[in-house]
């Protein structure tokens, strides 16, 4: 069925262009230096209508184009590329199957660079027909940190202390670098943002409804991270160092491109260290009596990574090209931590002090990834294209913690072998039907294997082995058609089919245990309209279902008992989240403002939510939090945003938004039988930005974000600031750069509090967080570039999977 739709789709359009059976050709050549232009895209148009082209081509390698399928008539031919001026043919009358317009030359404009003084400031925030773009480049106050700072900053999003990211409010999103996914993001988000650099971080875009091409996965949108990339001939070596009180940074990046074929290599390190400390206080509901935990830790923080890259792409043709690529990450992040627990009875009103201990823990997470690529693309004609991409993934996510009392008790061991792979296949074909319509079909297949192995051991005694195995596969394809309007109307309408086969067994205590999962299939549509009025202002609607299926912190069933008395486990037997979403928009651009207002709602069924329980098998006091299908969640919103031009140097930019959420569902009470609970709340969110050019090359930008209260399942969690301000220096050479950036600089520490109620208790957690940092940043590059050979990579399309839930933080999964 699906080979016959893509075979007719492509007759459609194969009869649509051929309107004859003549033929225009010719060679496009550099005014100045006479060689062929390679890759230079034509347009055709039929006069007299000259303002929509109804066919296209490229130049190859020799600057030749042929125009075929032709009737007669009259024609124009628009030639355009990067460093050229614009081009237009004079009136071609085709009145013979053969047209040769033989040596076309076309003027560089790289030569008027020189006499032209570049004063305005690209936009820090686009608007496109799926997506809000933010142009990270321009950020100077992220210099040294990672792709956490930048994605702070960003319209829609808000990224918590711990780097954990939400979108509108939830966190059910999917995150991708460069179209592509990686293994290590469904092990933790929040993790895999602190091994990207934000100095290579060119633009994020979000997508808050992905179209049918996108995988179903992400309740509430995509994040996509697009890195920097090199696109012209010759080679360069980019150095970023930086260093400060809370850590340090080093960072080469390479490129080489010779003709058809070119090479990238990087290479990014980065140090951390940071004191932390915690309280925690815990009081039971029971009617007479009820036991008091008091818990406080002071710490020390270590974490280290590094992120490796090797990419290779090879223009085959001018319209075919093949690509390829490694990456590697390292992430390891260690705690050592002295915890202080009081354990006490209330009896009567009166607190009487039952135990104290005092515990060394110390908690170590050493992570490695690698992803291989593999990718064809073939680019038929300007909108037409077919491409193969195939993804490799695997991580190795170990963790292990241990806890020594101090008064010579037993030690307690945990070690945790995790391993991700991931396979994908995927196919895309696209083409227009006509001069306004434009037709996606495409398949995809996902194959993923876990395994988790762990183990608890007191002291020398082996204590408990335990196993994770987890299979799931997903089959997709996906119909998606675009239609616009001369009246500026544009209709985006589409259809996905997933259907996902899960195999999981666990493994505890020498009892193999195969987990009843059945199979399910999703039918899930997308509906995307939007209305552009008087060239200003666009409306846009949009209607999509989403799924989130868990993952592997949602999933894995290891105890984490470093803490005797609030233990966390993943719950292997999860449901996925299925969530309706509406939107509608209104953006405008009038003169130097930009802005956009957006409303939203969101209703979620099977919502996945952390839930703590009394742990009553462990004794008096002792807590298990894991992940349960609570029921549902309902969160209704605002977004208001917008950037001005005060000046060609000056830009001001911010916005609030307001959430409302409700969750509904069961939880268990003293008992342990489950009656129904709601919790609901208001977030607000506010922030502000500012960048000024001054002379001889110095730069200033300011930033700061506000984060209100926000609900959670069980209670709530208190808001918090974060502000930064940086200053950079261009040397006169303009090849590097040297600035200084603080962040939190007005106090030592900032207080983050947690607090849940339950039916069985009620918790209060705090987190200090020592963020004042100050550090100082030096980029030089060297190499050179070839104005005169600008050339395009047109890499083939990788793979985007979007389908995995990330646990972030617990506390505010919805």
């Amino acid at each position: 069925m699906f080979k016959k739709l893509l075979l007719l789709l492509f007759l459609a359009h194969f009869s649509f262009a051929q309107g004859g059976d003549a033929k225009i050709s010719g060679v496009l050549l550099d005014s100045t230096t006479k060689s062929p232009v390679e890759f230079a895209t034509l347009a055709l148009y039929k006069t007299p209508n000259l303002q929509q082209p109804i066919d296209g081509s490229m130049t190859d390698e020799k600057g030749k184009f042929e125009l075929k399928g032709l009737a007669y008539g009259d024609y124009v031919i628009k030639f355009t590329f990067l460093g050229y001026e614009e081009k237009r043919s004079e009136v071609i009358s085709v009145n013979q199957k053969n047209i040769n317009l033989g040596q076309i030359f076309i003027q560089p404009s790289a030569t008027k660079l020189k006499e032209v003084e570049i004063t305005g400031q690209a936009a820090v925030i686009e608007e496109r027909v799926d997506r809000l773009v933010y142009n990270a480049d321009k950020d100077i106050t992220s210099k040294g940190g990672d792709a956490t700072e930048i994605l702070r900053k960003v319209p829609l999003l808000s990224v918590d202390l711990d780097g954990n990211v939400q979108l509108r409010g939830s966190s059910s999103i999917r995150v991708l670098i460069n179209n592509k996914p990686s293994t290590i993001m469904a092990t933790s988000v929040a993790d895999a943002l602190k091994q990207i650099p934000a100095d290579q971080v060119k633009t994020v875009e979000v997508i808050t409804s992905p179209s049918a091409k996108y995988d179903a996965e992400g309740a509430t949108g995509i994040i996509n991270i697009i890195t920097k990339k090199n696109n012209l001939q010759g080679y360069s070596l980019n150095a970023d160092l930086g260093g400060g009180n809370r850590g340090g940074n080093l960072g080469l990046n390479g490129s080489l491109k010779m003709g058809k074929l070119g090479f990238t290599l990087g290479g990014f390190g980065r140090g951390n260290w940071n004191p932390s400390s915690t309280e925690f206080y815990q009081e039971g509901l029971t009617p007479d009596t009820s036991y008091i935990t008091r818990q406080y830790g002071d710490g020390k923080d270590k974490m280290w990574m590094g992120r490796y890259s090797l990419g290779m792409d090879y223009d085959i043709s001018a319209s075919k090209s093949v690509s390829a690529g490694a990456r590697m990450g390292l992430f390891s992040f260690n705690r050592t931590q002295d915890l202080f627990i009081d354990e006490l009875m209330k009896v009567g009103g009166t607190n009487i002090p039952l135990r104290n201990s005092h515990l060394e823990v110390t908690n170590k997470m050493p992570n490695t990834s690698w992803d291989f690529n593999l990718d064809y693309l073939h680019i038929i004609k300007p909108q037409k294209e077919f491409s193969i991409s195939t993804l490799y993934s695997t991580t190795n996510s170990n963790s292990s913690f241990s806890r020594v009392p101090f008064d010579n008790g037993t030690r307690f061991d945990n070690e945790n072998e995790n391993k991700n792979q991931e396979f994908t296949l995927q196919t895309d074909y696209t083409s227009p039907i006509s001069k306004n319509q434009l037709i996606e079909v495409g398949a995809k297949g996902i194959f993923r294997m876990v395994d988790s192995k762990f183990e608890n051991r007191m002291g020398n005694a082996f204590v408990q082995p335990g196993n994770l195995d987890y299979n799931q596969n997903i089959g997709a394809a996906y119909l998606g058609y675009t239609y616009s309007t001369k009246d500026k109307y544009v209709f985006k309408v589409g259809g996905r089919y997933e259907y996902t086969d899960i195999s999981a067994s666990t493994l505890v205590i020498d009892q193999i245990r195969k987990l009843n999962i059945p199979a399910y299939g999703n039918f899930i549509p997308s509906v995307n309209i939007s209305k552009t009025f008087a060239k200003l202002y666009t409306v846009k609607l949009a209607y999509n279902q989403r799924i989130q299926r868990p993952g592997m912190q949602h999933l894995n069933p290891n105890e984490n008992q470093s803490n005797p008395l609030r233990i966390s486990r993943g719950n292997p037997e999860l449901d996925p989240e299925l969530s309706n979403n509406f939107e509608a928009a209104l953006s405008a651009g009038i003169k130097k403002l930009y802005f956009n207002f957006s409303v939203f709602t969101r209703f979620t069924d099977n919502a996945i939510s952390s839930m703590t329980t009394q742990f009553e098998e462990r004794g008096e006091g002792v807590t298990l939090t894991t992940f349960e299908n609570v029921g549902k969640s309902r969160t209704s919103g605002i977004n208001l945003f917008g950037n001005y031009q005060i000046t060609s140097k000056w830009t001001l930019n911010g916005g609030i938004e307001a959430f409302h959420m409700v969750y509904e569902g069961k939880a268990p009470n003293i008992d342990g039988i489950s009656l129904d609970f709601s919790s609901k709340g208001w977030n607000l969110n506010g922030r502000l930005m500012s960048q000024m050019t001054l002379a001889k090359g110095w730069q200033i930008q300011g930033f700061g974000y506000l984060r209100g209260n926000s609900p959670v399942a069980q209670g709530t969690q208190s808001g918090w600031a974060h502000y930064a301000l940086g200053f950079r220096k261009e040397f006169k050479n303009k090849k590097g750069s040297i600035g200084l950036n603080a962040q939190n600089f007005l106090t030592e520490k900032m207080k983050f509090t947690s607090k849940l109620h339950t039916f069985q208790n009620i918790q209060e957690n705090v987190d200090y967080r020592y963020n004042r940092g100050f550090n100082v940043t030096l980029n030089y590059k060297i190499g050179k570039m070839g104005a005169e050979a600008f050339k395009p990579k047109k890499r083939a399309k990788g793979v985007q999977n979007d389908d995995l839930k990330d646990a972030g933080d617990q506390s505010q999964q919805q």
